[in-house]
Order: structure tokens, then sequence, then C-alpha cells
């Protein structure tokens, strides 16, 4: 019996990710050639693991994640979320996708300084259109979770560095994604303090099943994943 057209291998669905002779150049100076980015990345990913990513500054590791996560489009090459092609996706699919499916926590915590911790970490859920109380009450347990149970009402300006971090990482995981993109989410930590987020993400990663895609330079962190691999002169080397 063929397979419908469009329609993943049962192979395809075993991953999470699944990412095929991946291409990335960007456009050098006046009269120069294209810079090589990435160069054919293959990997996988499956349900509730963790990899890290490491490298050095400007190999390439943030871009590696921009492209996964759709907002920027490989020269060559496949990636496939739950059997899905990104190819195949128009942007609204691909918004969607990132909305649903995905969470993100970054170096600088990109909070909305207008609002409290408990309004930032509810947004992911209005976003997917949760009643607000239902939306309020999962992020203050969320937050309680992870030691802010009493800095809820607080603006970010007036949390510390590690708290402000942890109301980003609690905004990645509040709505359950399938999976977390990372970049470099205690760089701006000190080491006690990197440490306890990361113990923290990790734990709530764990129990909901959710995979952790961590972009770092901190081996320490990236032992702490499953499976750790290098980005060098844009070839990807499990480690």
């Amino acid at each position: 019996m063929q397979r419908e057209p469009g329609r993943p291998k049962p192979s395809d669905m075993d991953d999470l990710l699944r990412v095929t002779g991946l291409s990335k150049s960007f456009a050098g100076l006046a009269n120069d050639r294209p810079i090589e980015i990435l160069r054919d990345v293959s990997m996988r990913l499956s349900a509730g693991q963790s990899l890290a990513i490491m490298g050095r500054s400007g190999a390439g590791k943030s871009t590696l994640l921009h492209v996964l996560a759709g907002f920027e489009s490989p020269d060559r090459g496949e990636i496939r979320w739950e059997g899905q092609a990104l190819v195949s996706m128009n942007e609204t699919q691909i918004d969607r996708l990132r909305n649903r499916r995905f969470g993100f926590v970054y170096q600088f915590h990109h909070l909305i300084e207008e609002c409290s911790a408990i309004d930032n970490v509810s947004l992911p859920l209005r976003i997917a259109s949760v009643p607000r109380q239902s939306a309020r009450e999962r992020a203050k347990a969320i937050l309680t979770r992870l030691g802010l149970g009493d800095r809820l009402h607080h603006r970010p300006s007036v949390l510390s560095g590690g708290e402000r971090q942890r109301v980003a990482v609690a905004r990645a995981l509040v709505h359950q994604p399938a999976c977390v993109l990372a970049d470099e989410p205690t760089g701006n930590l000190d080491e006690q303090s990197a440490r306890q987020v990361f113990a923290l993400f990790r734990e709530l990663a764990a129990e909901s099943g959710t995979a952790l895609l961590l972009v770092t330079h901190d081996p320490e962190l990236a032992k702490g994943c499953d499976r750790l691999v290098v980005l060098e002169n844009g070839l990807l080397s499990e480690s």
C-alpha cells in the first residue's frame, strides 16, 4: 500500500525534530563570497529529550535555533517537527506552531516591562485563548514552583536578574510546549544563580515531557543534558 503524498513516513514520526542536510549562508562584504554558517547539518531530537549545542562565539549556534524555529529560512535541507516539514507551512501555520508547541528562553529575559510577573507568564496561555482566570492560576502555580510565589505582582524592573530569568523560564514552560528552545538562558547570571535556574528548568521540563534544545557556552550546563553536540566550522558533531 502506497503512502499518501505529503504524509510523513512512520520513521519520521518517531522524532520530535528531524533535520537533514541543513545549510545556511549570509552575504559577505562587497565582492566577497557568501559566508557559510551551517553546512549539511543533520540532527534528531526525541520527545522529552534534552540536547545541548556548544561551540565558540560566532559558530552559528543562535542561527541554527532561528532556522529550526522558522524565523529564518535555510538555503538547503529539511526541517521536520513532529513529522511535518517546515517548508510545507505558510507563515500563519509557522506562527501557530511556535505559539502552541514551542517555548523560548533567551540570555536576556525579554519580559514585558509594563506587566507583572504573573501577567508575563500568562501571556502564552492568553494567546492560546485560555480564559484569563485559568491562565493566571496556571501562571501562579508555575511561578510558585520556581520560588516566586511572593513576587507574582512585581514588574521586571524590581526583580533581580535571577528572578527575571525564572519568570522567563516559567513563561516558556507554562503552556507545556513540545520543545523549549533556549539560547544561553543563564548566560547573564552568576554561577550560583545559573545552576539554580537551570536545575529548576530541567526539573519542570522533565515533569511535563518537554524537550529542551539548549545553546550554551557552559560545559557544566551541557553535561546536565541527555546529549551534547558541538557546532564547529558549520558542521555539527556528537560529543
